[in-house]
């Protein structure tokens, strides 16, 4: 590459008074502006401050981000919201009333990346609809991280990091002796795994539609679910199913100590539905849905610290509820209410799961030495390209060598060969030589 294309090149490694000089991150110069809520999506947002991108964060005037009181708290302060909401610049502003959306909409054009994570249609209620949000900024790229996705047909639900735990498989699977669990019981970690692993890839997505933009012009918009985030870990486990292996052993609820509720429940079918009140709005939905009004109003279960003071009686009532019905029925009542709840799938039952097969999370392709595969497919999607499916990795070692070499570097077969003598360099045998 050009040595002008390295401006830093040839700084010096320490300025004169020995201090080591002062250069932005690599995503100096682009501005992100993060409008989302909890975990996942306002965790990409910090790291890609961490990147060096300017991030301002809109919050909700008064109250605020939700994680600013979810766990522990110093001098009525979240701990974990000081890391999550680093490398952003708060701003008050709300998005529900016309004024603030005419605000927003003259704001827009300054930044290089939106992030939010409301369910869809949510943006549209607000008049900011993505094709509005494209005609006063049609180079933006928007990140939009929700539970299920943009599409299928779970996609209008409320979905949490919890809910990508289990429908993903990873609760089935976790290993739990450190913990003194037996092994035939499904385990919710006590961090935050599916929001976490879906922020991670939520940036990956944000990089490589600014790298699109920067060759085309053209805005992207980034969708991702964050259940897909997870099924990267459960990737083993897909390629090694089998269809005529024994169900998953029975399964025994598990708890997060820091929210509440937030679990998994046994319906009366025997099969098991996980739920998620993190959030007070989405929490006092639940109340009210499994014991009316007058549970809602329980000062037992006023805010999210009394709950899970109070967690074995809430969530008596939460199993008595759900062993009323069927999961699937249970599910549709609480998604119904506009609660976050969700199925609790193994690696044979997600496979089945109609929005992993709507979305096509979980594909199966063809390798030509080991016949069908089942791998995740591309995650997240990017709107406007085709989504090829992944290829597997080539069997033998530098199957590609020559190939690639004579492309980038324009080395002959000569050069190519001398260079393998020399151990530099390893061709695998050329098929067409081959004896027959």
């Amino acid at each position: 590459m050009p040595q002008s294309a390295h401006p830093n090149r040839d700084a010096p490694d320490k300025s004169p008074t020995g201090a080591p000089p002062h250069r932005p991150g690599p995503l100096a110069g682009i501005r992100v502006l993060d409008i989302a809520t909890m975990i996942a999506a306002p965790l990409a947002g910090s790291i890609l401050g961490d990147y060096g991108a300017d991030v301002v964060k809109i919050e909700l005037p008064g109250a605020g981000d939700t994680v600013r009181k979810l766990g522990e708290q110093r001098d009525g302060v979240g701990l974990y919201w000081k890391t999550l909401s680093r490398n952003k610049r708060s701003v008050a502003l709300d998005l529900r009333r016309p004024e603030g959306q005419e605000l927003f909409l003259r704001w827009l054009p300054q930044f290089d990346v939106l992030i939010e994570n409301f369910r869809p249609g949510t943006l549209d209620r607000w008049n900011l609809a993505e094709a509005r949000l494209r005609e006063v900024n049609p180079s933006l790229v928007i990140l939009r991280v929700t539970g299920f996705g943009q599409t299928g047909p779970y996609s209008t639900r409320q979905g949490f990091g919890t809910l990508a735990e289990t429908m993903s498989g990873v609760a089935s699977v976790l290993v739990r002796d450190m913990r003194g669990f037996p092994k035939d019981r499904p385990a919710l970690t006590s961090f935050p795994l599916g929001d976490v692993s879906a922020a991670m890839m939520a940036v990956n997505g944000t990089l490589a539609a600014l790298v699109q933009r920067e060759r085309t012009g053209r805005g992207e918009t980034v969708d991702l679910a964050i259940y897909e985030s997870l099924l990267k870990f459960m990737e083993i486990e897909l390629l090694q199913h089998d269809e005529t292996a024994p169900p998953s052993p029975s399964f025994v609820e598990e708890r997060y100590a820091d929210s509440a509720p937030r679990g998994m429940y046994r319906c009366k079918n025997d099969e098991w539905m996980a739920l998620s009140g993190s959030a007070q709005p989405v929490a006092e939905r639940i109340l009210t849905l499994v014991g009316g009004e007058e549970l809602a109003r329980d000062p037992r279960f006023a805010n999210n610290a009394l709950r899970v003071r109070n967690i074995a009686a809430l969530d008596a009532i939460i199993q008595d509820w759900c062993a009323q019905y069927g999961r699937e029925e249970a599910i549709a009542r609480m998604s119904a209410a506009g609660c976050a709840a969700g199925p609790v799938e193994t690696v044979r039952t997600l496979l089945s799961n109609p929005q992993i097969v709507a979305r096509e999370a979980v594909v199966t392709v063809p390798d030509p030495d080991l016949g069908p595969l089942r791998m995740t497919g591309v995650i997240p999607r990017f709107e406007g390209h085709e989504r090829q499916p992944p290829r597997p990795g080539p069997t033998m070692v530098g199957a590609d060598t020559a190939a690639v070499l004579a492309a980038d570097l324009a080395l002959s077969a000569a050069e190519l060969a001398a260079l393998a003598a020399r151990g530099a360099i390893d061709l695998p045998p050329d098929p067409r030589k081959a004896a027959p």
